[in-house]
């Protein structure tokens, strides 16, 4: 069984190759376009996240998001999420690749098994990029007010962050 799992993902590529040759698809082509398209979504993705984690870390390093933590921590207390999330709950409704990094971040400084690390990881999981979610659909859907929308789902992802924190502390702790 080990073998198989180790072999599955060259094996799904040779599959895909040779169904591609079969179907006579220039699979070379198709695999240096995609590359190609992939590259254009990261110029477009990595300024973004730069300037997004550059922003997380100025706050951290200036102690406002340690004030905030301090702020928010009866609040956060109540509803039992660690105050060490502080960033990632800011920063998860605007990037996810911003908050990918925040999560890391905190997974690194306090170890995978913490309470943080746990929360963290499950929060990611749990909730959405509120922001960038209602533009796409809004946008396709023509929508232009938002009206209820962004406080609506801000209130998901509160539900969410607090969901996640509960269920780590029920299963873990």
């Amino acid at each position: 069984m080990e073998l198989f799992l180790t072999m599955l993902a060259p094996l799904i590529m040779a599959g895909t190759a040779l169904y591609g040759m079969f179907r006579r698809v220039d699979v070379y082509g198709a695999l240096a376009q995609g590359a190609g398209e992939g590259l254009g979504v990261l110029i477009k993705i990595v300024p973004p996240l730069v300037a997004l984690l550059t922003a997380v870390y100025m706050l951290r390093a200036s102690g406002v998001l340690e004030l905030a933590a301090q702020v928010l921590s009866p609040v956060l207390s109540l509803l039992g999420i660690p105050p060490e999330t502080v960033p990632l709950l800011l920063v998860r409704p605007i990037s996810g690749s911003a908050a990918l990094g925040v999560g890391a971040e905190l997974i690194s400084t306090y170890g995978p098994d913490s309470l943080a690390g746990r929360t963290a990881a499950v929060m990611l999981g749990s909730t959405e990029t509120t922001f960038y979610t209602i533009a796409v659909y809004f946008g396709a859907a023509g929508i232009v007010k938002t009206r209820y929308a962004v406080p609506a789902a801000l209130c998901a992802d509160l539900a969410g962050f607090a969901a996640a924190a509960w269920a780590v502390r029920v299963i873990f702790y």
